[in-house]
């Protein structure tokens, strides 16, 4: 049976700069890299979890960076 999968959009330019950075490094296309990536940080948290992973300075960080990206 087929695994379903969706669509997630990225900025073109940080698309282009993984494919760049994965090249020689065992990864079939930036698509597997995202993946991976996103699997080892989403493993790192248990499901539940009361308490979050990243500090408050962190968490204002991401939130300031997604504003500037037009996310937020």
């Amino acid at each position: 049976m087929p695994v379903d999968k969706v669509t997630i959009k990225i900025p073109r330019p940080l698309y282009e700069k993984i494919r760049k950075v994965i090249e020689g490094a065992g990864f079939d296309s930036p698509t597997d890299f995202i993946v991976y990536v996103l699997r080892d940080l989403v493993g790192t948290c248990e499901i539940g979890q009361s308490e979050t992973p990243f500090s408050e300075k962190e968490i204002d960080a991401i939130r300031r960076r997604l504003k500037s990206l037009g996310y937020l």
